[in-house]
């Protein structure tokens, strides 16, 4: 594996994980159940940063 593409992802997986955090506070603030929501946006941004992060290395 190539040291960019590597970079690439890490840094996808990095702000995915920011931005579901960001995300599953919110929502879980609003519905009043911080722990679930904030399990599932870190999980669902880490998912779709990798994605990102992967599509971008190519």
């Amino acid at each position: 594996m190539n040291e960019k593409k590597t970079n690439k992802l890490a840094l996808g997986v990095a702000l995915g994980l920011v931005a579901g955090a960001l995300i599953g506070i919110v929502i879980g603030a609003v519905s009043g159940d911080l722990a679930v929501w904030l399990a599932v946006g870190v999980g669902g941004g880490i998912a779709v940063g990798a994605g990102i992060g992967a599509m971008l290395g190519r």
